[in-house]
C-alpha cells in the first residue's frame, strides 16, 4: 500500500448505528478453544464511522452491546476502579462517560470551542488527562465523577496534540504534536513553559516506561521508534521499525514495547532493556494491510495477548504475544478503533 492512499483520522462519518449483539468471525476449533482458554474480560471500542460504543464479551468474543456515543470517537480510557469508561469525542468538544456495566452515559464534560479532544489517559490517582488537538492543548479533568468536574487547561502551543502521556506522579505530561512534528514536555505544575523537540518524521505513538525513566515514541513517517529522557527530550535510541508505526504501546510488565505498522500489517516488538527490536509479528501482512487498516493496539492486563484494531475490517485481531498467532477476529462497529479493558 503507498504512502499516498493512506487515509488517516478523516474517513468519512456518515455511517450511523443500529443495535445489534454481532458474533465474533469465525476462527478455527483449536485457535477458538487457545482464546477462550483462560480467558476473561471486557473489551471496549470506539467506532469511529459509526459513532458507536462497542461492549464486547471476551470470553465468548461476542459483541454483547452496541450504543450510539458520539461524532468520530476515538480513543478510549477506563477508571481505575473499571466502573467507567471516558470516551474522546474527537468530531466534538467533549468527553462522555459511560457505565462499564450498560453503557449508559453518565455525563458529557465539555471542553470548549473546537476542543477535538483525541488522547486520553485516565490516571490512578482519578484525573482524566486528554488531549484537545483543535486548541493546541492538553486538559486536566479532576474529580470527572463527582458534581461540576475541575478542568485545567495546559497549552502546548503547537499543531495537531494528539497522544498524550502522564508521569505516575502528575508532575507532567507528554504530547505527540503530528502538525508540528514535535513531542511537547508540559510541567503540570504550571512552573515551567512548556518545550517541544523534533522527534523523527511525524510522531504519534507514545507511552512512558512503568518505571518513568523513558519515554517511547513512534515516528510513522520515518518509520522509526525513540528512546527519549521523558526530562531532557535529548534522544537516547534510535530504532528502524516497520512501516508507518502509527502507534506504541508497552507491554504492562515493563519488558518490551511494541508499534503498530500499518504499511506492514504488523507489530514491531522492541526490547526496552537493550532497545533492539527484537521480533515482528505478522497480524495481517502488506497484502491485506489496506483492507484491514491497523491502528491502535492495547495490551491485555497480564501482557499475554495484544488487541490490535483493524479500522477498514470493522474487526479487533486478538494476538498471542507468545506466538505470535492471531486467535481470532472480534466483529465490531464501522472503524472501530479506540480500544479498553476492564477485567
Amino acid at each position: 500500500m503507498k504512502r499516498s492512499a493512506i487515509i488517516f483520522h478523516t474517513a468519512a462519518l456518515t455511517m450511523l448505528a443500529t443495535p445489534i449483539a454481532a458474533c465474533a468471525q469465525p476462527a478455527q476449533p483449536e485457535a477458538a478453544m487457545a482464546a477462550r482458554d483462560g480467558q476473561k474480560g471486557t473489551l471496549f471500542v470506539a467506532n469511529k464511522r459509526g459513532n458507536t460504543l462497542s461492549k464486547v464479551d471476551l470470553v465468548t468474543g461476542e459483541e454483547v452491546m452496541r450504543l450510539d456515543s458520539c461524532t468520530n470517537p476515538h480513543e478510549l480510557a477506563t477508571s481505575p476502579d473499571q466502573r467507567w469508561v471516558a470516551l474522546a469525542c474527537y468530531g466534538g468538544t467533549t468527553v462522555d462517560i459511560f457505565s462499564a456495566e450498560d453503557l449508559t452515559k453518565l455525563k458529557s464534560i465539555d471542553l470548549g470551542e473546537n476542543a477535538r479532544p483525541h488522547g486520553i489517559v485516565w490516571h490512578q490517582g482519578g484525573t482524566i488527562y486528554v488531549t484537545a488537538e483543535g486548541r493546541q492543548s492538553i486538559f486536566s479533568i479532576e474529580e470527572p465523577l463527582v458534581g461540576e468536574a475541575r478542568l485545567t487547561e495546559y497549552p502546548t502551543g503547537r499543531s495537531g496534540s494528539h497522544m498524550v502521556a502522564v508521569a505516575p506522579d502528575e508532575s507532567a505530561a507528554w504530547t505527540t504534536d503530528l502538525g508540528s512534528r514535535t513531542v511537547t514536555r508540559i510541567d503540570m505544575s504550571g512552573g515551567a513553559a512548556p518545550f517541544s523537540v523534533a522527534v523523527g518524521e511525524e510522531p504519534e505513538g507514545i507511552d512512558l516506561a512503568p518505571d518513568g525513566n523513558t519515554l517511547w515514541v513512534s515516528a510513522r513517517g520515518s518509520d522509526q521508534a525513540f528512546a527519549v529522557d521523558p526530562d531532557t527530550m535529548v534522544i537516547r535510541e534510535t530504532l528502524d521499525t516497520g512501516r508507518f508505526p502509527l502507534r506504541l504501546a508497552i507491554r504492562p510488565q515493563g519488558d518490551v514495547a511494541i508499534t503498530s505498522d500499518l504499511v506492514d500489517g504488523s507489530l514491531t516488538v522492541i526490547d526496552l532493556a537493550s532497545a533492539e527490536v527484537i521480533r515482528t509479528i505478522a497480524v495481517s501482512g502488506p497484502d491485506e494491510a489496506e483492507q484491514r487498516f491497523q491502528v491502535t493496539i492495547l495490551w491485555s492486563d497480564d501482557g499475554e495477548r495484544i488487541y490490535v484494531a483493524e479500522t477498514a475490517s470493522d474487526t479487533i485481531a486478538e494476538v498471542d504475544y507468545s506466538s505470535g498467532a492471531v486467535l481470532r477476529r472480534l466483529a465490531v462497529g464501522k472503524g472501530g478503533d479506540g480500544l479498553a479493558i476492564v477485567d
